[in-house]
């Protein structure tokens, strides 16, 4: 039949037909809303429990990088007890007994600074290459300017025989980050110098390469172990999880302060502090080759 044809509707009906088309909109919305609240709904509480996750990695990771460390612990393998690893010619890195280090052996802080650092460990050796031995931390940044001015010179006279380099990481610069950032990548390269010593100068040039900024939470712990992974050398997973070298970083760190040391970088060469005294006006690089010099 033809719309022509079709019985033309009542008034009664055209309204009840146009009320049963605004009462199915007006479900059609009502389920739409009601969908749509349901889904805010849902994504609130999926937000809420991101946050919560997010939240309790926070306080986590918090808990675990502040935790008290204890006072006594090993050396690492390769590592001298007053912190250092000696870089030698090319990768090669001085031996050292196996040794255990405890806050109970340190001498108690003097009530006033020493006039003069007397850093254990420094002093020269006859019949053996110049000793230098650098007082480092791995946030510091005059430390990174230190070696970025210096360390191709330095690497230069050690694979020459001329000089052997130590460094001792210290945990001076905790405060300057929020994970104790300077005591972890410490204990992350004596996890290095234990696990495989002849990649320890690169991990340590890979640390100031990429340093973060004071104030920053620093290279995370995932991010140092695939650094050390990234550059040949053996897992150290679990030594940095397990912080087993954070004692020894605490020593050296104390024994450091003990002895006078208060920034970073102290230098010594031959026993003898750069940067004070008659030496305070003498660029570094001449002042370790007079040192090299006179032990011809």
């Amino acid at each position: 039949m033809s719309p022509a044809n079709e019985p033309r509707q009542s008034k009664a009906e055209r309204t009840a037909a146009a009320r049963e088309k605004a009462r199915e909109i007006r479900e059609a919305q009502l389920k739409k809303e009601k969908r749509n609240k349901l889904l805010i709904g849902w994504g609130i509480v999926v937000a809420a429990v991101a946050i919560l996750a997010i939240v309790a990695l926070v306080v986590t990771s918090g808990i675990k990088n502040n935790a008290p460390i204890a006072d006594e612990g090993p050396a690492p393998a390769n590592g001298n007890v007053h912190g250092g690893v000696t870089l030698l010619a090319n990768t090669d890195v001085a031996k050292s007994d196996p040794a255990t280090v405890s806050m109970a052996d340190l001498p108690s802080a003097p009530a006033t600074p020493p006039a003069a650092v007397a850093a254990p460990g420094t002093e020269a050796e006859t019949g053996k290459p110049v000793k230098v031995v650098l007082y480092v931390d791995f946030i510091c940044p005059v430390c990174k300017n230190f070696e970025a001015q210096y360390n191709t010179g330095l690497t230069k006279l050690r694979n020459e025989g001329k000089i052997t380099l130590e460094y001792r990481p210290l945990g001076f610069l905790d405060s300057k980050s929020s994970t104790n950032y300077s005591s972890r990548a410490a204990n992350a390269a004596a996890c290095v110098a234990n696990e495989s010593p002849e990649k320890y100068a690169d991990f340590f040039n890979a640390l100031y390469d990429k340093q973060p900024a004071e104030g920053s939470a620093g290279l995370s712990d995932s991010e140092l172990k695939k650094m050390a992974t990234d550059l040949g050398a053996k897992s150290i997973d679990q030594c940095v999880d397990n912080k087993t070298y954070r004692p020894y970083v605490k020593h050296t760190t104390q024994e450091a302060q003990v002895s006078g040391v208060t920034g970073t970088p102290t230098v010594f060469v031959e026993g003898k502090q750069w940067g004070i005294g008659d030496s305070a006006q003498t660029p570094f690089d001449q002042f370790l080759q007079a040192a090299i010099d006179a032990k011809k």
